[in-house]
């Protein structure tokens, strides 16, 4: 491995968001640099209600290594919106809410604060933090406390880079046609429309909350020693350039992080029902079936009428699949029968699944995902093919470089972001048993092994994770000497 250094010699912050999907990556860094520097020391900054998932996550590392700190919150506002209690995006009852939430998170501030400067009182001082980029106010106090502090983003670099160039360019400006297709002067080989973007990307009012967030998120990110990545450079290589060379002051791919976690299950003498049922698909030999796994993601709000539409498309696509499903307790009455009719080769999981072990299972040979990140980037892990189905955020951004830019899946049929269900239907068949799943799903088994060379000693994440802690360790020593000096 990399250089040794003694005891307490690396102590490294880190602050998720408040969210599963921004938590279990930073969890996952927390393991990677323990890989790579068993004496390094952490400690994790969070809220009292998602201490336990934190504290359960990372029990594996060796005692003493991480320190848990709960710092005190309330998302109580001045709009006043946001329910008592709830201290994670996972529990808003609509993602209409998320801004006021991102914002409310400011008011963690001066409890964080007390908190470094407890620590710097200490003979273990911070070497760096890690910390959200939705965490813009931990800059300020980063700053304040002489810390170098890295963003983590939840994004491809080719998210960032095709943003960049976008909207450094404007290239819509002026633009009214959502369908219009434009080229990109930095990459001219990749045509984008108005419909690829979130509708917040298009706003320009500086007064409106998402605006006023994301100017404050990418000031903060402009003022920090560089951004973190969960990704590898062979999967993205030109737009890691691109942002390396033109966005961000520095930037480290280091993933994929969801191969520092081991998705062998804790107790396999007792498999959940789920792995249970895919084992016996596999085991039936007379009819064997590949499974098309469905998740939308722990954030998404589909419809009744949307989920109508799935039923149907699933129940026509005569495809084997295993459905992660979420809705709403109101939405209960919609799905009522459908798994009665589904269960020779379907079956309905209503609850928090494993996803990484079923995308490992054998029998799982497709994914028809929402195009989150985390997502993404696991079922590339897995060499499980997609069916892209981008609901929020960078989700089209991201179906879209799955599709056109990399290979590894397809794209479901959508029309004034509706989904209908002889348009699913047609799109699980080809990907399922079609000439283009074959292709897509070898070009994703063989970027699947390129992934894991990516995090083997020597690989290009590898040397990244190496040379990001070598800079940051000598970085922090010169901050801490100059503490020193200043006291």
């Amino acid at each position: 491995m990399g250089k040794p250094h003694s005891p307490k010699s690396l102590h490294i912050a880190l602050f998720p968001f408040m969210s599963k999907g921004h938590t279990i990556p930073l969890l996952h860094l927390t393991k990677l640099i323990h890989n790579h520097r068993p004496h390094a020391t952490f400690t994790v900054f969070t809220t009292p209600a998602n201490e336990p998932f934190i504290s359960s996550s990372l029990s594996t590392l060796s005692p003493n290594t991480v320190t848990i700190i709960s710092l005190p919150f309330s998302a109580l506002n001045n709009d006043g919106i946001i329910p008592p209690g709830i201290e994670s995006t996972d529990q808003l009852p609509s993602m209409s809410l998320f801004h006021s939430f991102a914002f409310s998170t400011k008011n963690l501030q001066p409890h964080f604060e007390t908190a470094l400067e407890n620590i710097k009182k200490g003979n273990n001082p911070i070497t760096f933090l890690i910390s959200d980029a939705f965490l813009y106010w931990t800059q300020e106090s980063a700053s304040k406390f002489n810390l170098l502090r890295l963003v983590f983003y939840g994004m491809s670099s080719y998210v960032h880079a095709i943003c960049g160039a976008v909207f450094g360019n404007k290239l819509f400006s002026g633009v009214e046609d959502g369908d219009l297709t434009i080229q990109v002067p930095d990459f001219p080989w990749i045509s984008v429309k108005k419909h690829d973007f979130d509708s917040f990307f298009h706003l320009n009012d500086p007064q409106d909350p998402r605006v006023d967030f994301l100017i404050k998120v990418q000031t903060a990110t402009s003022m920090s020693f560089g951004t973190v990545v969960n990704s590898f450079v062979e999967l993205e290589q030109p737009f890691v350039h691109y942002v390396n060379s033109n966005l961000l002051r520095k930037s480290w791919c280091v993933g994929p992080l969801c191969l520092a976690q081991n998705p062998t299950l804790e107790s396999p003498e007792k498999p959940p029902y789920w792995i249970e049922w895919l084992d016996k698909n596999m085991a039936n030999q007379d009819q064997k079936n590949p499974i098309l796994y469905i998740a939308f993601g722990s954030q998404a709000e589909i419809s009744s009428e949307q989920l109508k539409e799935i039923m149907t498309g699933l129940e026509d696509s005569k495809a084997g699949f295993l459905w992660a499903l979420r809705i709403k307790p109101s939405q209960q009455k919609v799905v009522e029968g459908f798994e009665e009719k589904v269960k020779e080769r379907g079956l309905v999981v209503k609850e928090w699944v494993g996803q990484r072990e079923i995308l490992e299972h054998e029998s799982v040979q497709g994914f028809l995902s929402h195009c989150g990140w985390n997502s993404t980037i696991e079922t590339i892990c897995a060499g499980v093919p997609i069916l892209a189905w981008p609901m929020m955020a960078d989700q089209h951004l991201n179906s879209k470089m799955v599709a056109e830019e990399i290979g590894v899946g397809l794209r479901v049929e959508i029309v004034d972001g509706f989904v209908k269900w002889d348009g699913l239907s047609k799109m699980v068949k080809v990907l399922m048993e079609g000439e283009m799943g074959k292709v897509v799903r070898k070009k994703v088994k063989e970027l699947s092994e390129v992934a894991k060379k990516s995090v083997e000693e020597g690989g290009s994440s590898w040397s990244n994770v190496e040379t990001l802690l070598n800079e940051t360790l000598e970085m922090g020593k010169t901050k801490i000497i100059d503490i020193k000096e200043e006291n």
